[in-house]
């Protein structure tokens, strides 16, 4: 059984339809991208599987339970954790708090503090810092530890490279073979075509809100992918 797996999975803002029966499954150990330009329905996707967006329950497999339209917090406590797109950070707290309202659902696994500040030193060193203090790179740093505070089974991030100098991307993209080290499986949301295609096992890529093209990153091939991604 896969780790996660949807069946016409559909996402609707009042009357606008952003997604039009998603099929998608990610396998334990995996890293899946998701690939597609603006508007293609990648967020609202990501949305829709940590509750944040109405699903039918079926619709939503994830460790052989129903999880579709069930509570964010519920979700998580499931071990499926989002990194949101801009990071999201509390102003009001340090990096070390901001990391620690990670865990709030005690669900246990390898990651603590000791262990993220191990992947990301910097952050070990700006502990008291205000979380939105930091430049953009450590925030994502941040952002993805608190999220690896709740042990999730599965880690959605969500443009982790949006808005960073390359020299960053490349730094945060490193320590995401430790994080699948650790039994993780990834699911990755990413713009940049070529970065996702260094890191995924498989890729899917999204236009007007449907799946245009999946299969093996080292199957597909430019051609392919530049006529899923734009439609030309």
């Amino acid at each position: 059984m896969s780790l996660l797996n949807t069946t016409g999975v559909t996402a609707f803002y009042g009357d606008f339809q952003a997604l039009y029966g998603i099929d998608l499954r990610v396998e334990e150990g995996e890293t899946v991208a998701i690939i597609g330009s603006n508007g293609a329905g990648k967020s609202s996707f990501l949305r829709t599987l940590t509750g944040l967006q109405k699903a039918a329950a079926d619709s939503i497999v994830f460790a052989g339970q129903a999880i579709g339209g069930m509570a964010a917090h519920r979700i998580v406590g499931m071990g499926l954790a989002l990194v949101p797109e801009g990071r999201r950070l509390f102003p009001s707290l340090t990096v070390e708090e901001n990391l620690l309202v990670g865990s709030y659902s005690r669900r246990p696994g390898p990651w603590n503090l000791e262990r993220l500040y191990a992947l990301f030193p910097i952050l070990a060193e700006r502990r008291h810092t205000p979380g939105t203090a930091l430049s953009g790179g450590q925030q994502q740093m941040v952002a993805i530890g608190r999220a690896l505070m709740s042990n999730p089974r599965l880690l959605l991030c969500d443009e982790i490279s949006l808005g960073l100098a390359p020299v960053v991307i490349k730094d945060i993209y490193a320590a995401l073979p430790g994080i699948k080290a650790t039994g993780t499986s990834l699911l990755i949301v990413e713009q940049d075509v070529g970065q996702a295609m260094k890191v995924a096992d498989r890729v899917y890529c999204f236009q007007e809100g449907r799946v245009s093209l999946t299969g093996g990153s080292a199957d597909l091939t430019r051609e392919q992918i530049s006529y899923a991604y734009f439609g030309i």
